[in-house]
C-alpha cells in the first residue's frame, strides 16, 4: 500500500502562478470565465504521409477545422465548406492518398452535411449530400472512391440516451429513427442506405478490400438497444447485413484486420453508450468464437486500430492513474507498453465517446503520431512526434487560468483489492489547514475520474476546488483502470462494496492531511447521483450531499426509463423475474435512515435516469424533515448542454455546500 505519498509536499509547495487565483474563494464570475476560456480540441488526424494534420477545436460554442504542417504547426488555416452565419464543422478523415479532406459541415439552416476540401485543385471545399437528419462519422473507402457515413433521416434529435429524449405523444413507440449505415461516391451523387431498415448501427469499419463493413448494431430503437448490439458484417454493394458474432457482454470499436481476414472489438461490462472500456477480442471476420487477446490485464482498454500488420495492434488503455499506448500482438496475447503518463491521451472520441474513436492519429508507416493531451493540472494541447515520445505543437492554452491548485493520485487497500482515486486541491492551499472535502463520485458505473483538465460550466470538481473545497474523486470498484474483474465487481451488489471502498478511501485521507468530520459532503451525476442518494441512507459520516440526475428505485427505474437493457448484465434478471436484487440496492427502501441535507438537480428530458426519480427522493425527504431542495431544469436530458444551466447548477451545488459545510 502507498497511499497518499507527497500530499504533504504538494501542500507546502509553491503558490500557483500570479492570476490564478486569491488565497480565498474565487468569485463565480471569474470560474465561469476561466471554464469559458480553455482552449478546446476535439479531434487530430495525421495526413497518411505524416506531413499535415487536420484538428477541430471549438470556436465560441461551435467547431471549426484546421489544418497545419506538422514542420510549421504554429502557421494554421481554416478549411470551411460553410455559407450560412453560423457554421459548426467537425469530423475530419483524410482519403487514402491524403489529397482530400471529408468533413461534415453545417448548411445554411444547421443541417449537419458531408463535405470535402481536395487540395489538388483551386477551389473551396464542395458540399456532396442534401441531408434531411443526423448524421457523422464520415470515412473512405480503401481505393479512395466511396465515403461512408453514419446517417439517421429525419431524426428530430441527434442520436444517444443522453440527449433530452422527444415528449412522448400519440402510440408510444410506434415511430423509431434508426441510424443507418450510408454510402456514396467520393465525388458526390447518390447515397445508398444500407442494411435493414429497423438495424441501427452505431459504429462501423471498412474491410481492406472495400466489399464489405465491420459495424456494432441492433435491431429496434437504437437509444434503448446499444447493451445489446451484436457483431455485424454489411455488404457495401448489396447492403445486405450478417449477423456474425453475438458477444458476452457489451461490444465497442470493430476493428478490421490489414488482411481481412479478422476483426476485433473491445468488450465488456459497460453501462453507457460510447463509453467503452473493457478487454481486447479479436473473431474471424466470417463469425465464430471470440478470442479474448488481453485476458487478466490490469487496465481498460479504451481504443484499438490495427497498426498496419495483421498481428499487430495499437491500443489506448487506463491503467490506474496512468494512461498507456500500448502495441498487441493477438496471437501471443502480449503486448508491449508504448507511451505512458498520468495524462489523457486521444486523438477521436475521448474515452469512446464518439463512433469511430482513436487514441493515437499514426501516419500509414508508422513513424509520426499525433493526439490531443491533457492532465488535471495541464490544458489541453496537441503533441505530434514518435509513439513513445509525443511533445506539444501547439500553446493554445498556454494563457489559461488554473482553478485548482495541485492534483495527486492515491492508492488505498479496500477488502484486498487497490484502488485509486484523486486529490485535487485549491488554489494555493496551504500546508496543515483543514479544508471541508467534497466526495466526487463519477457516473457510470463504468467510467472512472480520468486525468482531465477541468473545463466548461459543468466541470463541478474545479468549481468547488475555486471555491476553497478539496475534492476528493474515488474510482471504487465497478469503474475502469484496473481491469475487467474489478469493473465487474459490482456486479448485484450496487451501493455495498462500491460504497465501502470509498469510505476506505476518506480513512486514508484522513491519515495523512487534516480532516474534520464535520466538513465532508458528498456530490455526483447519474451513477454518482445514484451513489449519493444511497449512501446518505447508510451513513451519517456526510453532512450535505448533492445528487444530479440521481437514481431512487430500481423497481420503477426499469420500467420508465429508456434503456433497460444495461441493467441485465447488472443485476442478472430482468426486475419482474427477480425484484428482491432490484429492491436491496434501492435507496427508497432506507430512506427513514436519511439525516443529510440533500440537494438533487435533474432535466425534465432526462431518458436515462427519468426525473421521477428525484421527485420521489426529494418528496420523501420532505416528509421526513430532512432539509432537501430539488430544482428541475426545463429541456435538458441526461447532461445538461444549456451553458446558463450548467452554470446554474454549479451556483447551487457549491452554495448548498457552502451552507452546509463551511458554517461550522
Amino acid at each position: 500500500m502507498a497511499p497518499l505519498l507527497g500530499l504533504c509536499a504538494a501542500l507546502a509547495g509553491p503558490a500557483p502562478a500570479a492570476g490564478q487565483g486569491p488565497s480565498g474563494p474565487i468569485p463565480f464570475e471569474q470560474i465561469s470565465a476561466a471554464l469559458g476560456g480553455v482552449h478546446q480540441f476535439r479531434q487530430v488526424a495525421l495526413s497518411p504521409d505524416g506531413r499535415r494534420f487536420a484538428y477541430v477545436e471549438t470556436a465560441g460554442e461551435r467547431n471549426a477545422v484546421r489544418l497545419a504542417d506538422v514542420a510549421r504547426p504554429a502557421v494554421a488555416h481554416t478549411i470551411t465548406a460553410c455559407l450560412g452565419r453560423t457554421c459548426d464543422e467537425s469530423d475530419v478523415a483524410w482519403s487514402p492518398d491524403g489529397r482530400r479532406l471529408a468533413f461534415v459541415t453545417t448548411d445554411p439552416s444547421g443541417q449537419p452535411q458531408i463535405a470535402v476540401e481536395d487540395f489538388t485543385v483551386a477551389a473551396p471545399a464542395r458540399v456532396l449530400t442534401r441531408a434531411k437528419g443526423p448524421l457523422s462519422t464520415p470515412r473512405w473507402s480503401s481505393d479512395g472512391t466511396r465515403l461512408a457515413f453514419l446517417y439517421s433521416p429525419g431524426a428530430p434529435k441527434t442520436p444517444s440516451p443522453l440527449n433530452p429524449r422527444t415528449p412522448d405523444a400519440g402510440v408510444v413507440g410506434a415511430k423509431i429513427y434508426e441510424q443507418r449505415l450510408a454510402v456514396m461516391p467520393a465525388r458526390g451523387g447518390p447515397v445508398r442506405m444500407l442494411g435493414p431498415n429497423d438495424l441501427n448501427v452505431y459504429e462501423f469499419d471498412w474491410s481492406p478490400d472495400g466489399t464489405r463493413f465491420a459495424a456494432t448494431a441492433a435491431h429496434g430503437n437504437g437509444d434503448a438497444n446499444w447493451w445489446v448490439a451484436e457483431l455485424y458484417t454489411i455488404d457495401a454493394r448489396t447492403g445486405t447485413a450478417t449477423d456474425v458474432h453475438h458477444p458476452d457482454l457489451q461490444i465497442a470499436s470493430p476493428r478490421w484486420s490489414g488482411d481481412g481476414k479478422r476483426i476485433a472489438y473491445i468488450g465488456g461490462i459497460m453501462s453507457d453508450e460510447a463509453v467503452t472500456g473493457g478487454d481486447v477480442y479479436v473473431v474471424a471476420a466470417n463469425g465464430g468464437k471470440a478470442t479474448d487477446v488481453t485476458p487478466n490485464l490490469k487496465a481498460s482498454v479504451v481504443t484499438i486500430a490495427w497498426n498496419g500488420s495483421p498481428n499487430r495492434m495499437l491500443a489506448t488503455e487506463l491503467a490506474g492513474d496512468r494512461m498507456v499506448v500500448a502495441s498487441i500482438d493477438p496471437d501471443r496475447k502480449r503486448q508491449q507498453q508504448l507511451w505512458s503518463g498520468q495524462e489523457t491521451i486521444y486523438a477521436t472520441g475521448f474515452a469512446g465517446l464518439a463512433p469511430g474513436d482513436t487514441g493515437v492519429s499514426v501516419s500509414r508507416d508508422g513513424k509520426v503520431a499525433a493526439a490531443i493531451v491533457q492532465s488535471i493540472t495541464a490544458p489541453p494541447e496537441i503533441a505530434v512526434g514518435t509513439l513513445g515520445a509525443l511533445h506539444n505543437v501547439t500553446s493554445a492554452n498556454a494563457r489559461t487560468v488554473r482553478l485548482t491548485g495541485p492534483a495527486r493520485s492515491l492508492t488505498w487497500i479496500s477488502e484486498g483489492t487497490t484502488v485509486q482515486g484523486w486529490l485535487v486541491f485549491p488554489p494555493n492551499a496551504r500546508a496543515g489547514v483543514t479544508y471541508p472535502i467534497v466526495t466526487y463520485v463519477h457516473g457510470g458505473p463504468a467510467y472512472a475520474h480520468y486525468p482531465l483538465f477541468p473545463s466548461g460550466a459543468d466541470a463541478f470538481e474545479a468549481w468547488l476546488a475555486a471555491r476553497g473545497y478539496i475534492v476528493f474523486e474515488p474510482n471504487p470498484r465497478g469503474s475502469y483502470g484496473q481491469g475487467e474483474a474489478f469493473t465487474r465487481a459490482n456486479v448485484k451488489d450496487f451501493g455495498y462494496g462500491d460504497l465501502r471502498d470509498i469510505l476506505v478511501g476518506l480513512d486514508a485521507i484522513g491519515q495523512t492531511i487534516p480532516v474534520d468530520p464535520q466538513r465532508i459532503g458528498l456530490f455526483g451525476w447519474s451513477y454518482g447521483g445514484y451513489m449519493t442518494m444511497w449512501a446518505v441512507t447508510q451513513t451519517n459520516r456526510f453532512k450535505a450531499a448533492v445528487s444530479g440526475a440521481g437514481l431512487s428505485d430500481w423497481l420503477s427505474y426499469y420500467g420508465t426509463n429508456d434503456i433497460d437493457t444495461w441493467m441485465i448484465p447488472y443485476f442478472g434478471n430482468n426486475v419482474y423475474d427477480d425484484p428482491s436484487v432490484y429492491a436491496r440496492s434501492s435507496p427508497i427502501n432506507y430512506i427513514r435512515q436519511v439525516k443529510t441535507p440533500t440537494l438533487m438537480v435533474a432535466g425534465d428530458r432526462d431518458a436515462e435516469v427519468p426525473v421521477t426519480q428525484s421527485y420521489e427522493y426529494w418528496h420523501a425527504l420532505r416528509d421526513l424533515g430532512v432539509p432537501t431542495e430539488l430544482v428541475i431544469y426545463p429541456g435538458e436530458g441526461h447532461l445538461f448542454y444549456k451553458l446558463s444551466d450548467q452554470r446554474d447548477v454549479a451556483r447551487r451545488i457549491t452554495g448548498w455546500f457552502d451552507r452546509y459545510l463551511k458554517a461550522q
